[in-house]
C-alpha cells in the first residue's frame, strides 16, 4: 500500500519547487459549473444555481457562494496554487468595470454553470443538466438562463478594451501574454445530446461541437492569450446522475467514451491552433484519466465513495440537486462527488493539484504550473 502513495509525494514535490517559478499576473476563467464562483447567482432568472444550503458547508462561514460545491471548486485551488487566495471574482459582480481595473487587477471569472460550447446549451427552460427544471412563474423566455462560452468571451472583450484604454497597446499585450486563460467546458454540451433525440452521429456531433470550441478558442487568441489551459470532459458516465440509468450501477461506458473522444479531438484542435499562433503555449487536461484513475483505486486519494453524491436523495443521492432538504454525508472529504453532477471540494483539489503538478498521462504536452512559468 505504501508504494501507491509515491506519485502523490512526487506530484507535492514538484507543485512546491514550480510554485514559485509561476509568472501570471492574471487569471480568466472560463466554462461552465465546474468553475462558476457565483456568475448564475448575478444571472437574473437562471435556473442553474447553487446559492443556498447545504452548497458552501464547508466554505468559510458556510456560506453558499453560488460554487456548485461544498466548498471550492479547481478554479479555486488552481488560482491558490498560482499565488492566489481562490479564484478571481465573477465578471458581474465587478459593477463598473472600470474602478477594478485601475487597482491590483488580477483576473476575472466569467464562468457560467449550466453553460456550454454552444450557445443554445442550458439556455432554455430546460437546464443543460439533462433534466426538467421547475421554472418560476417569473420566469421569461427572453431571460438568460445561463452565459455562454461565446458570451463569456464578449464579456472579456470588453475587458479587454477597458485594458488597452488604461495600459496601452504594448503594456496591455504583454500583460494578456503571461496572463493564464483556464477553460472547462463541454460536459454540457454532451449530455443534451446523449439525453435527446437529436438526428446528428456521435462523429457529426462532436466534430460540430470541436469546430466551435476552435472558433472560441480563436477569438481568444485574438484577443491576446496565449496561455491557455484547458480542463476536458471528464467520464460523466460515471456521475451519479448517470449511474442511476445502469441497471447494475455502473458507469454509462456510452457516455464516457464520448468524453474520451472529444478529448483526443480537442487535442488536434489545440495542436492546429498553435501552428497557426506560433507563440501560443497550452496545457490539455485529460479529465477522463485523471477521474478514473480516482475510481478504480480511490484509497491512495483518501476517498471511500466514489459511485454516490454526497448531498442528494435517492438511488445513489442522484434523484435531486443538493437542497436544504436533501440528505447531507458528514464525512465529505471522503466523498468524490457533492452532489449529483459535481465533485466535493477535496476532489476538486485533487484535480487542481494534478493539472497543476501532473505527468503527461493526465496533463499534456506540459502541465499548468509550466505553462503558468513559460
Amino acid at each position: 500500500m505504501a508504494t501507491r502513495w509515491i506519485p502523490l509525494v512526487l506530484l507535492f514535490a514538484t507543485i512546491i519547487i514550480n510554485l514559485a517559478e509561476a509568472n501570471v499576473p492574471a487569471i480568466f476563467v472560463f466554462g461552465d459549473s465546474t468553475a462558476d464562483v457565483g456568475t448564475n447567482t448575478l444571472l437574473p432568472g437562471s435556473l442553474a444555481r447553487a446559492d443556498f444550503p447545504h452548497n458552501g458547508i464547508d466554505f468559510p462561514y458556510s456560506r453558499p457562494t453560488g460554487r456548485f460545491s461544498n466548498g471550492l471548486n479547481s478554479a479555486d485551488f488552481l488560482a491558490k496554487l498560482m499565488g492566489y487566495k481562490r479564484s478571481p471574482p465573477p465578471f458581474l459582480s465587478l459593477g463598473n468595470i472600470k474602478s477594478p481595473l485601475k487597482r491590483n487587477f488580477r483576473g476575472i471569472n466569467f464562468a457560467s454553470g449550466g453553460s456550454g460550447i454552444l450557445d443554445k446549451t442550458g439556455n432554455s427552460v430546460l437546464t443543460s443538466f439533462g433534466k426538467e427544471s421547475n421554472p418560476s412563474s417569473n420566469y421569461s423566455a427572453n431571460q438568460k438562463n445561463v452565459i455562454s462560452l461565446a458570451d463569456q468571451i464578449q464579456q472579456f472583450s470588453v475587458v479587454y478594451t477597458y485594458l488597452e484604454a488604461i495600459m496601452g497597446t504594448v503594456a496591455k499585450n504583454k500583460f494578456l501574454s503571461k496572463s493564464l486563460f483556464i477553460i472547462s467546458v463541454g460536459s454540457n454540451d454532451i449530455f443534451g445530446y446523449y439525453h435527446s433525440d437529436s438526428s446528428l452521429t456521435k462523429k457529426e456531433f462532436l466534430s460540430s461541437l470541436v469546430l466551435t470550441y476552435g472558433n472560441h478558442l480563436k477569438s481568444l487568441l485574438n484577443l491576446g492569450a496565449r496561455k491557455i489551459g484547458i480542463v476536458s470532459v471528464p467520464p460523466i458516465g460515471c456521475c451519479p446522475s448517470q449511474r442511476i440509468f445502469n441497471a447494475t450501477g455502473g458507469c454509462l461506458e456510452e457516455l464516457n467514451d464520448h468524453a474520451r473522444t472529444f478529448h483526443a479531438m480537442i487535442n488536434m484542435e489545440l495542436d492546429k491552433l498553435s501552428s497557426e499562433f506560433k507563440d501560443m503555449k497550452y496545457s490539455l487536461g485529460n479529465a477522463v484519466e485523471m477521474t478514473l484513475n480516482v475510481i478504480e483505486n480511490p484509497y491512495p486519494f483518501n476517498f471511500k465513495e466514489v459511485k454516490a453524491a454526497c448531498c442528494g436523495a435517492g438511488t445513489f443521492n442522484a434523484e435531486s440537486f443538493c437542497t436544504p432538504n436533501a440528505s447531507l454525508c458528514l464525512n465529505r472529504k471522503e466523498y468524490l462527488f457533492w452532489d449529483l453532477f459535481h465533485p466535493t471540494q477535496a476532489a476538486s483539489k485533487l484535480a487542481a493539484l494534478t493539472l497543476y503538478g501532473g505527468e503527461p498521462r493526465f496533463v499534456a504536452p506540459i502541465n499548468f504550473s509550466q505553462l503558468a512559468s513559460r
